[in-house]
């Protein structure tokens, strides 16, 4: 992975300091420690009315050419949730209400380091799934019939809805 070299605000090389009980990069000209966050991003299990989850294939890296749960990074901007849409719409070209939200967790990212993950489960939804940004392959599995998925996040998210929401009658 590769680490932040220069000041994000005024462009000086970063050194490593003691700050607030940690060893952070630091901008010496600025004189403030320079913070690392996880990146905030969603995976979105879509169900259609036979119980059939939404996967796409990946037409990029990291692991091209898996399955995985539509989903992908929040902008700026944007809430979580409004996030999850779009991306929706750009791998997918469906439009979806989220209904519950599944859980939230961090997985390792070698070009990211941390990822924030957050899983919703979408029951409503309008249009028919079609490869769009990022995926090369959209189509609905029987959760007996489910390929590997690329990301463990995307099991446990697919694992929670089996497990929970599946069965639900109100849902």
């Amino acid at each position: 992975m590769r680490e932040k070299q220069y000041c994000a605000f005024c462009g000086n090389p970063l050194e490593l300091r003691e700050a607030e009980g940690r060893v952070r990069p630091f901008c010496p000209l600025c004189e403030i420690p320079i913070y690392e966050n996880p990146v905030p991003a969603s995976a979105l299990v879509v169900v259609d009315g036979e119980g059939r989850i939404l996967l796409v294939k990946r037409s990029v890296d990291p692991k091209k050419g898996m399955w995985c749960l539509p989903g992908g990074f929040m902008e700026l901007g944007e809430s979580p949730e409004e996030g999850a849409l779009r991306e929706l719409c750009e791998e997918t070209r469906l439009s979806g209400r989220i209904g519950e939200l599944l859980g939230v967790t961090a997985s390792h990212s070698q070009e990211h380091h941390t990822v924030l993950l957050m899983g919703y489960l979408i029951r409503e939804y309008s249009g028919e799934p079609f490869a769009g940004d990022d995926a090369e392959e959209a189509a609905f599995f029987a959760p007996e019939s489910l390929p590997e998925l690329a990301f463990d996040s995307h099991r446990e998210f697919v694992r929670i809805y089996l497990a929970g929401y599946r069965a639900d009658p109100c849902g």
